[in-house]
């Protein structure tokens, strides 16, 4: 059952393009083009070394969809090519937020040509004639079409936290490649945390060698990722948490904290009290020197000094804090955190970067050139957007809660406590941010937490706000799913082993099957069920199953149906599923994932040998 669905959403399908994001406009003209070995490409004009790397990137990751060898695809001359490349930017520059990333690509039986003004938008137009190539009994082939596109936010970034569990280079390079494939242009690196320091510093290397276990990235490694993002279109956003979450800063530096130590990595997950103290002149001595340092390594314009959870439970205990906080005329810990924050802003600006934290930075007596990111609620956005600051949405994108991608899908910037803003305030709003926490996520589980749903959520940030139908999205999605392989992504690459490591000698489809129709626990519930460390082995079905699974989607489409017009057919195919599923060599169930079934459902799961329970 399941080889029919992967095929399926495999081959052509003679209506819309599985584009995912969708673009702004698309015209479908007569005809198509075919892909085969004689393939080439050119450039109008001269190509920069980024657009150059693009492109060589674009033949590897078409010889891999296709199986046809194209990584010499280079034509002699415009005329013999079958795509054009007319990049009008000839040379490098740094990326730059609010950058033209729009493109034109129009595909002709003969010759596809792609237009752009910037390398970026050549390289996000190439991304999608990817997408257009199908299989179909012909060969690969795309149709002839006419695309203008332009994204609708400027910031679309995903975000990884790499300081609960350590996510080695390969995990962060395979999803840079596929947040290229969905056209995400922010990556936004979480580096430090209270589970570890994952920076090397030169200038502080107590940091990193006290701060971690050995897992961290080296200035080398870090050059390497920035250099490898932007030959992406995309750019990095370095986290370095600050008051807060900063305990494995004090263990080699415990003159920082606001209480004495020792102090030692934390393996639990959660909110802790260690804080930098805000009184002292060294933290800022040392903050200075620290950004001036990581300044050297991650170009881009906004540093986020995270600012989040600080429950001030050190601050409230110290005499010589709190009589600061009398002396000073501040309100409170919040008061305190403020000040903190003002005495950093002008540090950063020192260094060239501008100040990015959570929503718990947002105060009227920082200046508006700061970037506010809203994880608590949509509302804090809004409130952002209405006194003038800048922001990006996180909340309804923590990909960690396990949520299905039409959850995810609904949720727009502008939309909730946003869309009664005016048109000037509903400007300050820059986009949104998928979120990947991983207290419960090894490098193994990531993929299949990240990809496909994060396509969802960059079609939301991409594409008009009148894309809602979530039919439709999940149309494209399946088909994305399958071609994000290709880009390197491991959600699907991962599934197969991890079930064989559960149950060695189970019959593999039926522990599949019944995997298929599970939904992982997400990080709202998992943490209530067991006291998980850093050490807890992430290994159990939980972790295999990936949710949202096609087919029981498919399953409960049809049961609806059949529930509004019962026909024989219908009926017909629900119960081959569900034969298909209590068929296997394993305890399965079919799972309506809503706490009572709706009426009529348990009385068409008898006769099929599946069980009908609650699902809890």
């Amino acid at each position: 059952m399941r080889f029919v669905w992967i095929v399926l959403s495999c081959f052509v399908m003679k209506g819309e393009p599985a584009l995912m994001p969708k673009p702004a406009k698309l015209e479908r003209l007569s005809g198509e083009q075919r892909v085969d070995a004689s393939f080439r490409l050119a450039f109008q004009r001269t190509a920069a070394p980024r657009l150059e790397h693009g492109a060589a990137r674009f033949l590897e990751r078409l010889t891999r969809q296709t199986g046809i060898p194209l990584k010499r695809g280079l034509a002699a001359s415009v005329g013999a090519a079958n795509l054009i490349i007319d990049c009008a930017q000839t040379t490098d520059a740094p990326l730059t937020l609010g950058e033209n990333e729009s493109y034109r690509l129009q595909v002709n039986v003969e010759q596809a040509r792609l237009t752009a003004s910037t390398i970026t938008g050549a390289l996000r137009g190439l991304q999608t004639y990817l997408q257009l190539v199908e299989a179909g009994s012909r060969g690969f082939a795309l149709p002839s079409v006419i695309i203008e596109d332009s994204p609708r936010f400027p910031w679309r970034g995903l975000l990884i936290d790499v300081t609960s569990h350590f996510m080695p280079v390969p995990v962060i390079e395979r999803t840079l490649d596929a947040m290229e494939a969905v056209k995400l242009n922010v990556f936004h690196w979480h580096l430090t945390d209270d589970q570890g320091f994952r920076v090397e510093s030169k200038v502080f290397p107590k940091l990193h060698t006290l701060g971690t276990e050995g897992d961290y990235y080296t200035q080398a490694e870090i050059r390497h990722i920035v250099e490898y993002a932007r030959d992406r279109g995309i750019g990095v956003l370095p986290e370095f948490d600050m008051p807060g979450h900063s305990g494995t800063w004090l263990i080699g530096y415990p003159e920082l904290a606001s209480a004495p130590g020792p102090y030692s990595i934390i393996h639990t997950f959660g909110v802790y009290d260690p804080a930098l103290d805000p009184t002292k002149e060294a933290v800022y001595t040392f903050i200075d020197r620290l950004v001036g340092e990581m300044a050297g390594l991650f170009p881009d314009a906004y540093f986020h000094i995270g600012g989040d959870e600080v429950n001030g439970r050190q601050w409230k205990q110290s005499p010589t804090i709190q009589a600061f906080i009398q002396q000073r005329g501040l309100k409170d810990e919040a008061g305190l955190q403020t000040h903190f924050n003002q005495r950093v802003l002008p540090i950063l600006k020192r260094h060239g970067k501008q100040m990015m934290g959570w929503d718990e930075i947002l105060h009227q007596d920082l200046p508006k050139d700061i970037m506010v990111e809203s994880w608590q609620n949509h509302e804090s956005l809004a409130v952002a957007a209405q006194r003038g600051y800048k922001g990006l949405l996180s909340f309804g994108y923590y990909l960690d809660h396990l949520k299905s991608a039409a959850e995810y899908y609904v949720v727009d910037p502008v939309g909730g406590p946003a869309a009664t803003l005016t048109a000037e305030q509903k400007q300050n709003i820059l986009g949104g941010e998928a979120c990947m926490w991983t207290e419960f996520i090894s490098p193994e589980t990531i993929d299949s937490r990240m990809w496909p749903k994060s396509a969802a959520i960059a079609e939301r940030l991409w594409s008009a706000a009148e894309v809602n139908d979530v039919a439709d999205m999940y149309r494209r999605l399946d088909v994305v799913s399958h071609r994000l392989t290709f880009a390197g992504a491991r959600h699907e690459t991962n599934y197969e082993p991890m079930l064989r490591r559960i149950a060695p000698a189970a019959p593999l489809e039926a522990l599949r099957t019944f995997a298929d129709a599970l939904d992982p626990t997400g990080i709202e519930h998992r943490e209530v069920f067991q006291r998980y460390t850093q050490e807890t082995e992430l290994n159990r079905m939980t972790d295999a199953a990936r949710g949202d699974s096609a087919v029981v989607r498919t399953l409960e489409a049809d049961v609806r149906e059949w529930l509004r017009t019962p026909t024989a057919g219908r009926e017909a195919a629900i119960r081959r599923v569900l034969e298909a599923m209590a068929g296997q060599r394993c305890e399965t169930r079919a799972v309506w994932p809503h706490e009572f079934a709706p009426a009529g459902v348990p009385a068409l799961v008898q006769g099929t040998g599946a069980t009908w329970r609650r699902w809890i």
